[in-house]
C-alpha cells in the first residue's frame, strides 16, 4: 500500500540516507507510482514516500510560507467544506484541491491531527525546534509499521521496507502465526514478524533531536463511548442528518470516481442519498465465471434506477491461468496480511482501475451500523499444523474474547477494521484509492448514541434507503431483503430461498464438511456444484484448488521446503493436500493459510532477492515528484 517510510536517528547522514533510499525503493511496485524523499539532519528525520499518480497525497512534501513546518502526508482527508476558506482568511496560500491546506491547518490547530477525517498517516517536522510528530488516523486503517532499534526509529507503510534495512527481523512470530491461521489476521497491533509492530490507532508520537520522546494518543474510543444514549427517533434523525451532510465530502476531487456496487444495503445507502446526473458515476460489480450472480442482477437494477452505467468484472479463466503470480504478489504487496484466497481482489482491482482510479464502496457499513462480525477464531480442520501452532491457535481464542469484551462499535471500528479488514484494503489500495463514508468521524461518533436495539438488524439501513430514494427500497437485496416486502409472505419466502441458496453455495464451496465431501465425491459425475456455485460468490476456491490449480497446490505445498516448516505437521499436510486434490476431502481454508505462510517464507524469510516477485519489483521505475529529493531506484 502506498505511504511513507523512513527513520529518525542521530546516525551519520550518509548511512541514514542510504537506508532511506533502500526503504523507498522497496515500495515502488507499479509504473504509475511516484516517489520522493526529504531529509533534515538537525531534526534527525529521513522520510520518503510512494504514492499513486493523481492521488490526493501526490505532491509531497508540504511546507508553510516560512518553511519551518514540513509535512509529509499519505492517504486521504475529507475536510469540512469551509476549511480552505477559513485558512485563506487567515492569510495562508492554499490550493483549491489537494492536501496543501494540511500543513497550514497544523499551524492553526493546536490539537492537530485530531481534527483530521479520513484514513492517513504522516510526519510533521518543526525545523526550528528540531521536533517531529509521527501520526496516523484514529482507526489505524492507513497502517504504519515501526521498529525501535538501539540508535534509530524506523517506520514504514509496508513491513518489507523495514525488513530491507533490518534483516534481523526476518523471523516469524509464532503467536502471530497462530492468530493468522485462526482468524485470518494478526491481533493487537502486532505483525507476522518478530519485534516489528503496528502503530496503534490515533497515535501522535513525538521526537526531539532524532530521539523518541513520547508515545501519545490524540484519540481513544472511550472519548466517544461516554456519550449519552438517545431515544430511537432522535438517533435516527441525527444519523440521517450527519450521513447526508457529510456524504458529498467523499465525492470531492478531480479524479474520476466509480462505484463498486453490490447487491447489499451499504452501497445502496450511498446512492439513495447521492443524487447524481445520469451517466456520471460508472458502477461495476464483481461477477462469477459460472453464472450471473445475485450481486450482478441486483446491482444492475439499482444502477438503472439511478440512471448510471453498470459493468461486470469477472475473475475467470484468465485469472486462474495467472494465479501463481497473483497469489505471490498478494502476499508480497500486503506483507502477508491477506491469504492467497484474496489474490482475485488484486486481479479485479487492476481491472477496476481501468474504469476509474477512485473506487467508492460501502465498506464498513455493515460493521458499524449493523454490528456484523467479519471474523472469529476457527480451528483448522485436519492435522496440517504443528502442536506448537495449535497451542497458539488455542491462545488466540482468549485474546479474541478479551478484545470483544468492550463496546461493540469500538470493536468494529477500532479493532476489527484495522486488524482484520486492513489486509484487503492494503491490497486494493496498491491499485486505486478506496473510499467509504462509513468511517466518517462524525458518523461513527453519532452511532455511539444509538439504542442497542437499532444496531441489531437491517431496519436502520432499510429506512435510510427508503427515505433517500423510495424506488431503491423496492429492489430486494442479494439475500432477498427489501423494505416493502420485509414482513410479507412473498418477501419472507423469497428471502428464505435466497438464504438457502446462499448457504448451499457456501457448503459446496469452502464450507463443505468432510462427510459431505466424501458423498459429493462418490457422485462426482453428477457435478452437483453446478447447481449452486456462482449464485452469490464471485470466487470458488474449493473446486479451483481441486481442478484448475491442482498442480500449483501440489508443487508448492508438497515441496520439501514446505514440508519442513516449523509450523507444519508433515504427514498431516500431505494427507490434506492429497485428500483435497482427490476431491473427497475439503481443506480449502487450510490450503489458503498454508500457501500464504509458505509464500511468506519464500518471499521474506528465505533469500527474497532470488524470488520472482522481488525480481519484478526491481524493474519498476520510480517517477520522482517535483520538489522532492530523488530516491535511489
Amino acid at each position: 500500500m502506498p505511504g511513507i517510510v523512513g527513520l529518525i536517528t542521530k546516525r551519520p547522514v550518509q548511512r541514514a540516507a542510504r537506508e532511506l533510499a533502500l526503504m523507498v525503493e522497496s515500495l515502488v511496485h507499479e509504473r504509475f507510482y511516484l516517489c520522493g524523499s526529504w531529509t533534515d539532519e538537525a531534526t534527525g528525520v529521513y522520510v520518503g514516500w510512494v504514492e499513486r499518480a493523481g492521488s490526493f497525497s501526490e505532491g509531497m512534501p508540504l511546507k508553510n510560507e516560512r518553511g519551518n513546518l514540513v509535512l509529509v502526508f499519505s492517504g486521504e482527508e475529507f475536510p469540512a467544506t469551509d476549511t480552505v476558506h477559513r485558512l485563506r482568511a487567515k492569510g495562508h496560500e492554499v490550493e483549491n484541491e489537494g492536501p496543501s491546506y494540511l500543513v497550514h491547518l497544523s499551524e492553526e490547530d493546536r490539537s492537530f491531527p485530531s481534527s483530521l477525517n479520513g484514513r492517513f498517516h504522516g510526519l510533521l517536522c518543526e525545523r526550528n525546534r528540531a521536533e517531529a510528530t509521527l501520526f496516523n488516523d484514529r482507526y489505524g486503517m492507513h497502517r504504519l509499521y515501526y521498529y525501535e532499534a538501539t540508535d534509530a526509529f524506523y517506520f514504514a507503510a509496508e513491513a518489507k521496507a523495514i525488513l530491507a534495512v533490518c534483516p534481523e527481523l526476518r523471523t516469524m512470530d509464532f503467536r502471530s502465526v497462530g492468530e493468522f491461521v485462526a482468524c485470518g489476521a494478526v491481533l493487537e497491533n502486532r505483525s507476522l514478524f518478530r519485534n516489528l509492530h503496528v502503530l496503534p490507532p490515533g497515535s501522535a508520537w513525538s521526537f526531539h533531536g532524532g530521539l523518541l520522546e513520547k508515545k501519545s494518543s490524540y484519540f481513544r474510543p472511550s472519548d466517544w463511548e461516554q456519550q449519552e444514549e438517545v431515544d430511537p427517533e432522535t438517533f435516527y434523525s441525527e444519523l440521517r442528518e450527519v450521513f447526508v451532510r457529510n456524504l458529498p465530502r467523499y465525492f470531492q476531487g478531480s479524479s474520476k470516481i466509480a462505484m463498486s456496487l453490490t447487491g447489499g444495503l451499504d452501497t445502496r445507502m450511498i446512492l439513495a442519498h447521492r443524487h447524481l446526473d445520469p451517466l456520471t458515476l460508472p458502477c461495476y460489480t464483481f461477477g462469477s465465471m459460472y453464472r450471473e450472480n445475485s450481486d450482478v442482477r441486483v446491482a444492475r437494477k439499482v444502477a438503472q434506477l439511478c440512471h448510471q452505467q453498470h459493468l461486470v468484472i469477472t475473475a475467470g479463466t484468465e485469472f486462474l491461468a495467472q494465479f501463481p503470480r497473483y497469489a505471490e504478489r498478494s502476499i508480497f504487496l500486503t506483507d502477508g496480511c491477506v491469504d492467497v484466497g484474496r489474490a482475485s481482489d488484486l486481479y479485479l482491482n487492476e481491472r477496476a482501475r481501468e474504469i476509474a482510479p477512485v473506487r467508492m464502496t460501502g465498506n464498513y457499513g455493515s460493521e458499524v451500523l449493523r454490528g456484523v462480525r467479519t471474523f472469529k477464531p476457527v480451528e483448522p480442520v485436519g492435522e496440517s499444523f504443528s502442536r506448537e501452532t495449535l497451542k497458539m491457535i488455542q491462545e488466540t481464542k482468549t485474546t479474541y474474547t478479551e478484545a470483544t469484551g468492550g463496546h461493540p462499535v469500538s470493536f468494529a471500528a477500532f479493532k476489527q477494521a484495522p486488524w482484520h479488514l486492513y489486509g484487503v484494503l492494503a491490497l486494493e489500495q496498491t491499485q486505486l484509492s478506496m473510499r467509504s463514508p462509513f468511517l466518517d468521524n462524525e458518523l461513527v461518533r453519532t452511532i455511539y448514541r444509538s439504542p442497542a436495539m437499532m444496531l441489531a438488524g437491517s431496519e436502520l439501513s432499510l429506512r435510510l434507503i427508503s427515505d433517500g430514494n423510495p424506488c431503491l427500497s423496492g429492489v430486494a437485496t442479494d439475500r432477498g431483503l427489501s423494505e416493502k416486502r420485509r414482513l410479507s409472505l412473498p418477501g419472507l419466502l423469497s428471502r428464505g430461498v435466497q438464504e438457502l441458496l446462499f448457504k448451499a453455495e457456501y457448503a459446496y464451496d469452502m464450507g463443505m464438511p468432510q462427510w459431505m465431501a466424501r458423498v459429493d465425491h462418490a457422485f462426482a459425475a453428477l457435478r452437483f456444484e453446478r447447481v449452486f456455485l456462482g449464485r452469490h460468490k464471485p470466487v470458488h476456491f474449493r473446486i479451483w484448488y481441486r481442478d484448475h490449480l491442482a498442480a500449483y497446490v501440489r508443487d508448492v505445498l508438497l515441496d520439501s521446503r514446505s514440508l519442513s516448516r516449523p509450523y507444519v505437521n508433515r504427514k498431516g499436510l500431505e494427507n490434506a493436500v492429497l485428500g483435497h486434490l482427490r476431491g473427497d476431502r475439503n481443506y480449502t481454508n487450510e490450503i489458503h493459510k498454508l500457501l500464504s505462510l509458505e509464500l511468506l517464507h519464500r518471499l521474506f524469510m528465505d533469500n527474497s532477492k532470488t524470488s520472482s516477485i522481488a525480481a519484478d519489483h526491481q524493474t519498476v521505475p520510480c517517477i520522482v515528484q517535483e520538489n522532492a529529493r530523488p530516491a535511489a531506484v
